[in-house]
């Protein structure tokens, strides 16, 4: 990359609206984001939102893609990497020892192959916590075996578990005694277990700038409906929790069959988006 293209890349987010757009849609990958639910997740205005996604757009820090009537968006990872490259060789030309360090914690903290020597734990966030992340929580428990410790927390987590989830659960054979719907907060302090995976498993949970997680643990999104806004009859709602529990065990089903051994931290990632991205 040349000096020219990586100054307009960083003029592109040397501003904190921009910066916050671009954000998000990283958060968001690889789904596209609709100008709408970024506009409501930052509470930006029609016109000056325009505005951000026009200016990254032209840097090529992001791309659009029509679908149908609608238009997402989406963080182009490639460019930025480069833009990344680029810094890091400049930074340490001459003297690799200056930025070794750094970026091996960046690229490959904890590993893993290192991950695989001790049960690994899995952090599940959503809103509420009383539905989509309980799911995964009690799933990963009973189909990750002592490969892996589950958790599951909310951003604004509800008073208690939603009864269908409950219900639910109950039916499949889960152990339920010990699922509460807990706020993130448990798991960002001094005390709480490192996580070596966080999933998000709604947009609104994504959408949120979350403090970094300590020791920089893999993250992607697996965004599902919330089955706790479904009106309708008891019927239809049972059905909605019903679909969303078949998703969530499929995805979970999918991340515990993976080789995790055999797979370095960009292709953990590639994985791991696929089973988000897809209705696995």
């Amino acid at each position: 990359m040349e000096s020219n293209t990586a100054t307009i890349l960083l003029a592109a987010l040397a501003h904190e609206g921009r910066l916050a757009v671009f954000r998000l849609l990283v958060r968001r990958m690889p789904e596209g984001v609709r100008p709408s639910g970024i506009a409501l997740a930052l509470d930006l205005k029609p016109n000056t939102l325009s505005q951000y996604l026009s200016v990254l757009e032209q840097a090529g820090l992001v791309q659009s893609e029509r679908q149908g009537r609608a238009v997402l968006y989406r963080a182009d990872m490639a460019r930025m990497g480069k833009l990344v490259d680029f810094l890091v060789a400049d930074c340490c030309r001459g003297r690799p020892d200056l930025c070794a360090e750094a970026a091996t914690q960046a690229l490959t903290p904890q590993g893993t192959q290192a991950m695989t020597d001790r049960p690994l734990n899995v952090l599940f966030i959503c809103t509420g916590n009383s539905a989509r992340s309980i799911f995964a929580e009690a799933l990963l428990r009973d189909l990750g075996g002592d490969r892996f410790r589950a958790f599951s927390a909310g951003t604004r987590p509800a008073p208690e578990l939603n009864p269908f989830a409950v219900e639910l659960l109950r039916r499949q054979g889960h152990d339920i005694d010990r699922l509460r719907a807990k706020t993130t907060a448990e798991f960002q302090g001094p005390n709480a277990p490192a996580m070596d995976f966080v999933f998000t498993v709604c947009d609104t949970a994504a959408n949120e700038d979350c403090p970094p997680w300590p020791g920089q643990p893999i993250t992607a999104h697996w965004g599902l409906p919330d089955p706790v806004k479904v009106e309708g009859t008891d019927a239809e709602k049972s059905l909605a929790f019903a679909e969303a529990y078949a998703a969530m065990r499929r995805r979970v089903e999918a991340f515990t069959s993976l080789p995790l051994a055999e797979l370095d931290r960009m292709s953990l990632q590639r994985r791991l988006d696929a089973i988000g991205g897809a209705d696995v």
